[in-house]
């Protein structure tokens, strides 16, 4: 099955949402006859025929300001937030004020603008020519971060690169131990250090293996714990300024892994850890489990930064390079 269909068949909840939305924008406004300027003729004795093939059944509402405002209403409840719902709805507006469309035309236009959107920050995590190229990977507990990283390290392997992990979040053995089942599976070794250890030194000994055996590829996964800001704050530096130690440029990547699921918290978690970390680009999972997938495209309004990838599902080949045309259309619900 392709990404495209998966993330078709699995952001329904987003896409129905959505779709609902808008079929409903239209069918619910008052009919207003539009007259038809064509004098009579003898297809008139068929109109049925006529207007399927003209599309004057197909109900319409006039794109005035309380059309506009139901629209804002939808994509806000599709968490594209406030401000990038307003955009949005503005930008449709524009051109389409004052005329009578239908609920496709509606989504066309819908899909055309959250590619254009999204389309400057879709890229592929970018390979360097330098090795090893050190890859952070930031994101609160929880977020798929673990998973993601197994998922990249598979697939670059795949791919013909030799890659090293660095199961850096060594207060959490679970993660610890989902690296090392993933390690396993894509034949990737896994450096672990006791529970407890410091992540700085596992990160720098890493480092250190990863340049020796000529890896093309070193991912540090790194704990979470917002909780504690401070010592988040504190311990990524550390995991920096020890890296630096060995290679002045590192780290060459730093992908903060987003869960699609907590909707607007996702702002504010890249506002946090953009903080914390020179966060570089992005990942987000889980968008088979939500009906707000519209977050993404309120991150790519807001900061710009670079989209990676994202994930689907549990599986290896859930998670893919972003595409925004083919997001666009998943989100939206508009045909092939």
């Amino acid at each position: 099955m392709s990404f495209l269909k998966k993330l078709r068949e699995r952001m329904f909840k987003s896409s129905s949402q959505l779709t609902t939305g808008l079929d409903d924008l239209v069918s619910d406004a008052p009919e207003v006859p539009t007259p038809d300027p064509s004098p009579p003729s003898a297809d008139a004795a068929r109109p049925g025929l006529l207007s399927r093939l003209t599309g004057r059944d197909e109900p319409r509402r006039l794109v005035d300001d309380a059309m506009l405002e139901s629209l804002e209403d939808i994509l806000i409840r599709a968490d594209m937030g406030v401000t990038t719902a307003a955009r949005v709805t503005a930008n449709i507006a524009e051109g389409r004020f004052g005329r009578r469309v239908t609920s496709g035309e509606i989504r066309d236009a819908l899909t055309a603008e959250i590619a254009r959107i999204m389309d400057p920050v879709a890229r592929p995590l970018p390979l360097y020519g330098s090795k090893p190229q050190v890859v952070l990977v930031v994101g609160v507990n929880g977020s798929g971060k673990t998973t993601t990283i197994g998922k990249l390290a598979s697939q670059f392997r795949a791919a013909g690169k030799s890659v090293v992990i660095a199961a850096g979040d060594t207060f959490r053995a679970a993660a610890v131990e989902q690296l090392q089942v993933w390690g396993q599976r894509a034949g990737v070794p896994v450096m672990t250090a006791p529970e407890g250890s410091d992540p700085a030194s596992l990160a720098y000994d890493a480092l250190t293996r990863a340049r020796t055996e000529g890896a093309d590829l070193l991912l540090i996964d790194t704990a979470g714990r917002l909780q504690n800001r401070a010592d988040l704050m504190e311990e990524l530096a550390k995991i920096v300024r020890v890296l630096r130690k060995a290679d002045p440029t590192a780290p060459h990547n730093t992908l903060l892994v987003l869960d699609a699921t907590t909707g607007q918290n996702a702002l504010q978690q890249v506002e946090i850890f953009r903080k914390i970390a020179d966060v570089s680009g992005l990942v987000m999972t889980k968008l088979d489990g939500t009906a707000r997938g519209g977050v993404l495209v309120a991150l790519a309004d807001k900061f710009g930064l670079p989209i990676h990838a994202i994930g689907v599902g549990e599986q290896i080949d859930d998670l893919a390079p972003f595409d925004p045309e083919d997001f666009a259309r998943a989100l939206v619900g508009t045909g092939d």
